[in-house]
């Protein structure tokens, strides 16, 4: 069963006008810049829980490659973070695995599972996570806006609490090549002028939202953390 790993690199925009400024550059340097969409979510993080029950919790909702997959990642993964997300009425399960030693949570590559939840309501979703375990780290809202940007996809972010991001992300067959794709995506964005968000201000940032939450879900509220 072949893996998809997820190669992510995030800047802190901050404002709506650096954000603005980043599309600017990106149509100035790619005539086929491509927007791909524009929606809202809600993911909702958790910590805790027993992996191997909530997978097979979750079987009866899964296809059957999306079992085997699932299944796999359960017996070889042993740092992993699981959120449950609303993107637009579809409701999704997500698991993500670091694949280097960055964190499973916001690491630059991970192994990465995902799966529409077909009949389930996020709170549906959610109840089956907490019934495997699991307990609500942080509920996080914002809007996001996709491009494509030379072959590499850009998500321009409105987070509660962060204000505006940038991931650039490529996706990998063979974990071996994720080094290489990563220093790429770092050239790509020196070209484009911004600057990659460090890891351990990132987990500063991820830490502090985790603990105030409650303050910042569902607002535009907007915190600095350095």
């Amino acid at each position: 069963m072949n893996h998809s790993y997820e190669i992510e690199i995030k800047t802190l925009l901050g404002s709506k006008a650096n954000a603005e400024k980043l599309k600017d550059v990106m149509r100035q340097k790619d005539s086929k810049l491509v927007h791909k969409s524009s929606h809202t979510q809600l993911n909702h993080y958790f910590s805790g829980g027993d992996l191997g029950k909530l997978s097979g919790a979750l079987l009866p909702y899964l296809p059957a490659d999306k079992v085997d997959q699932l299944e796999k990642i359960v017996n070889d993964v042993k740092d992993f973070s699981v959120r449950t997300r609303w993107a637009d009425g579809r409701v999704i399960f997500v698991l993500k695995a670091s694949i280097d030693d960055t964190t499973s949570s916001n690491g630059t590559a991970r192994l990465e599972f995902e799966n529409q939840m077909a009949g389930l309501s996020l709170e549906q979703l959610d109840q089956i996570l907490l019934d495997s375990g699991f307990q609500y780290q942080a509920k996080w809202s914002r809007a996001r806006e996709e491009y494509i940007y030379k072959d590499v996809a850009v998500s321009i972010d409105k987070n509660a609490g962060y204000g505006y991001l940038a991931e650039f992300e490529l996706v990998a067959e063979d974990p071996d090549t994720a080094d290489f794709m990563k220093e790429s995506l770092r050239v790509m964005m020196t070209e484009l002028g911004v600057v990659e968000l460090p890891q351990d201000r990132l987990a500063r940032m991820f830490d502090y939202y985790n603990n105030n939450w409650q303050d910042y879900y569902g607002t535009d509220k907007v915190f600095n953390i350095e």
